[in-house]
């Protein structure tokens, strides 16, 4: 064969080669845009009805990090979300829990600072990002917390308010 005829058979073979690749790559580009409208369209509805998804999972969305996620970044062993530390000794644990994270975050945070600009002292030899991942892992954490702060208290009012009811007719009866 001559290197003429050769050149050109690599070309058309290399064009043809290339041209279905792009074709494929758009045909799949179609079906993930296809895809992503129907998850975006039931995101939207899950999102709106409230009552389908839990407000841990509301705080996951919220926050873009899982709870799971949130106790490797800190390095935590103890099960710190709100069902887990609303039976048993109640308080200490919360309080254990709540030292270990501190602990695991101040350690963390000052080991991942970001290098000092030049010229300046301080910093440390990590990075801003990871840096970030700490502090968005223990706000997540301090969320799940806030919820179950938050679902104690209206039980507690739940519990003083029959003592109230029982209360007020007896008020009322005197008032006359």
């Amino acid at each position: 064969m001559s290197l003429p005829k050769t050149l050109a058979q690599i070309l058309f073979v290399g064009t043809q080669i290339v041209g279905k690749a792009l074709l494929e790559a758009g045909r799949q580009a179609g079906r993930n845009a296809r895809a992503g409208r129907v998850e975006a369209a039931a995101g939207a509805a899950g999102a709106g009805s409230g009552s389908a998804a839990s407000p841990s999972d509301q705080l996951t969305r919220t926050h873009r990090m899982t709870l799971d996620e949130a106790k490797l970044i800190l390095n935590l062993k103890q099960d710190v979300s709100a069902a887990g530390l609303s039976g048993g000794e109640g308080k200490t644990v919360l309080e254990q829990v709540r030292e270990s994270m501190v602990k695991s975050y101040d350690h963390l945070f000052a080991t991942n600072a970001p290098p000092a600009p030049k010229g300046q002292k301080g910093g440390g030899a990590g990075s801003f990002y990871i840096q970030s991942k700490v502090v968005r892992a223990r706000e997540r954490i301090e969320a799940e917390w806030s919820l179950l702060d938050a679902a104690k208290k209206p039980e507690a009012d739940a519990a003083e308010t029959p003592a109230n009811a029982a209360n007020k007719p007896e008020q009322s009866d005197k008032s006359p």
